[in-house]
């Protein structure tokens, strides 16, 4: 199994204020390793334009575009992965679907069961969480808090990134719980200056972590 990576922030773009492509610029500028598209409820070519154009943005860069469960979109505009949820297709499947060499697959977990279950299905890193409660996922699982967060992160031998409701306020204590990647919508998506809210976050990252 590869070694774990440590990247700090994985920002997810949803309908953020400043508009996809200054954050996606933003993020570029600011070495993110992972930047994921996610438009729910929205027309899928409206989706792929997007995809698209960040694409452009992303390319030759050192962010890796990921979509958000739609492995045709993901496909259609040469993004770097895919990421999947719990009620997705499987990986196996997605990874049969798109066999293109150095392809990312992600995948959703919520708890210590699924996160074991994951080291059999080869995700190249897993979502845990909701850590805090949030509003930006309807339906969300329970959160399970900084500490369980962080234990399933550092139990698991699967690069992981901790998501739901972190913000700066928050985040040190979200790391200090044993959490290395970490990721975020509304703390960037809201901010009418995604550069500065993508620095603020690396910052104390930085400072907590080093």
């Amino acid at each position: 199994m590869p070694a774990k990576e440590e990247f700090g922030l994985y920002l997810i773009l949803t309908d953020p204020v400043a508009g996809y492509a200054p954050c996606a610029e933003a993020a570029v500028e600011c070495g993110v390793r992972y930047l994921q598209l996610r438009m729910k409820d929205c027309p899928p070519a409206e989706v792929i334009a997007t995809a698209k154009n960040l694409r452009d943005i992303t390319r030759g860069s050192a962010t890796r575009l990921i979509i958000n469960d739609d492995l045709s979109i993901a496909m259609e505009a040469d993004a770097d992965g895919i990421h999947l949820g719990q009620g997705d297709q499987s990986v196996a499947a997605a990874r049969q679907q798109w066999s293109t060499d150095g392809k990312t697959f992600g995948l959703s977990t919520h708890s210590h069961a699924q996160e074991r279950t994951a080291r059999a299905l080869g995700p190249d890193y897993i979502g845990v969480g909701p850590v805090f409660p949030t509003q930006t996922k309807k339906n969300a699982d329970p959160a399970l808090g900084p500490e369980e967060t962080g234990h399933i992160i550092q139990q698991s031998p699967l690069t992981a990134v901790a998501i739901g409701g972190i913000n700066p306020a928050n985040l040190p204590g979200v790391l200090q719980a044993g959490t290395v990647n970490f990721c975020v919508i509304s703390a960037v998506n809201q901010s009418s200056s995604p550069r500065g809210a993508i620095k603020e976050l690396q910052e104390i990252w930085q400072k907590t972590r080093f």
